[in-house]
Formats: structure tokens, sequence, C-alpha cells
């Protein structure tokens, strides 16, 4: 007998339960992606804008909600993990935009999805982003099973490393109503533990180039860690360097050094058989 799969409002209820410990959330772009991550083990998946805008041949910041959404759903289509989507601004500046997009993250069965406090080329001020993130979570609330909303502040990647100004935005974004902080760009355990002492809420942290390691993130204090375009900026350079490798040398060393994982990318293919 084929197991029922879980609801949305289950994935929603195990989603939100995996931040009372620690836990690794991977970012797919595609259904092969989710289905090789989930398969190796991870509690729950995550989308990357910038790993799917890639996908489709553009920048980051170039998707709009209605493609946001449906990739959502692919993704959702590929596992019967919870799968959060990263919502970038809520594809709008007004409120209302963030409202929006969360109800049709809502619609679609995402377990979390996260907004942010970047417009596109700025940075909105605190009570904006503030707003926005109410905006949110009225939206939220709203449903009989809401998601799990991340409130995140970018000025770390986006040319304002103030480690005081994050812990301000993110207190306000958790005084809104946010379940779960992220500013992505802390790059040290000090400020990983700065800010999460400084938070009453789960926070969530992306891994670094030479950054701390996951173990020492959840020494810091943090509850979740996502990999962002990581995972995906990783597929991209095996390509290039494959690539390259053919083209300038003429030979063909990655074919064999990659026929190890088959097995396990097979496996992953046969759920979607």
């Amino acid at each position: 007998m084929t197991a029922t799969p879980p609801s949305p409002a289950d994935k929603r209820e195990t989603f939100r339960a995996l931040h009372e410990k620690t836990f690794v959330m991977p970012n797919p772009w595609d259904r092969g992606s989710t289905r090789i991550l989930a398969s190796l083990g991870f509690p729950a998946v995550a989308t990357t804008s910038a790993g799917f805008a890639n996908s489709l041949g553009r920048h980051d910041g170039r998707i709009t909600r209605d493609e946001a959404i449906a990739h959502a759903g692919e993704l959702l289509c590929a596992t019967d993990l919870p799968v959060s989507a990263d919502l970038e601004n809520g594809f709008g500046d007004a409120p209302e935009d963030a409202a929006a997009t969360i109800r049709a993250a809502l619609d679609v069965g995402l377990a979390g999805g996260s907004i942010e406090d970047w417009s596109g080329s700025a940075l909105y001020d605190v009570s904006a982003g503030a707003e926005r993130i109410r905006a949110a979570v009225e939206a939220n609330a709203a449903s009989d099973a809401p998601m799990v909303l991340t409130a995140r502040a970018e000025n770390h990647i986006r040319g304002n490393p103030d480690l005081a100004d994050t812990i301000a935005r993110l207190q306000t974004y958790q005084e809104a109503g946010a379940d779960v902080l992220y500013a992505p760009g802390l790059a040290t355990v000090e400020d990983i533990r700065s800010l999460t002492s400084s938070l009453d809420r789960p926070v969530n942290c992306l891994i670094m180039p030479g950054g701390p390691s996951a173990t020492e993130i959840f020494e810091a204090g943090a509850a979740r860690i996502s990999t962002g375009s990581a995972i995906a900026v990783a597929a991209q350079a095996a390509i290039v360097e494959s690539a390259r490798e053919l083209l300038d040398q003429g030979t063909h060393t990655f074919f064999a050094k990659s026929l190890p994982a088959m097995g396990t990318v097979m496996g992953a293919m046969e759920s979607g058989d």
C-alpha cells in the first residue's frame, strides 16, 4: 500500500518543530537536485532565488512572483519533505505585495518562506521593512495552517555590514511577528553569537566561503543553516571545470571522477519515474 503523502499542514508542523533543535536545510534549484538532496537525509529543503534564476539564464532578482511560486510547486512535486522558499522582497515594495506573496506561498503548499528588506536596488529603512513583515505575518496568520515565516536583514550582503544595524533590524522584525530571523553574510562565530544572543526567535545562518563550519554555527546559537546558492554554484563550477578540461586539454578525467556518485543520483531519480 502506498503511504499517503503528508498534507501542507502536516509539513508546516514538521518544519516548525525542526526549529526546536538544529538542522541543515540545503537549497536545490530543480526537481532533480531536490530529489538528490532529499535522498541524502536532509529533513527539509528550500529554494534558492539565485540558483533558480541562473537555471533560466538570468541573474538573481530577475524572477517574478508567479515564476517563484510555480518553481516552488515543482520542488514540492519532487519530495514529501517540507519545502521553504526564498520569496525575495515579496516581489514588490508595498506591504500588500509581501502579503500577496505569502498568500500565494500558502496556496501552493509551502512549509515556509522568507521576506527580505532589500528592494532590488536599496535597503528599506527599518520601519518600512517592519511594516512589510507585519503585513506578511497577518496574511500568514489568516491561514488555518500558517507556515514558518522568516524575516531577512540583507545589509551584510548589500554593502552595509553593520552588525548593530543587523541586530536592530532583526529585533524589529521579531517584534513584527516573524517566526525565524536571518541575516545572510555573517562570516564569523563572534558575529553569529552576538546576533543569536540578541534575539528570542530561531536564527537561520548562511554558509559562507571560508566561514564557520556547521558545528561552529550551531554552537554559536543558530537553529538552522541554509546553503543559499552554494550547491548550485558548486554544480555550475563543475560544468565550467569539466568543459575547460575537455576543450583546453582534450582529456575527460571529470567523467570517471563523477561515476562513483551516479548510484546515488540514479537511486534518487527512481521516485520520479
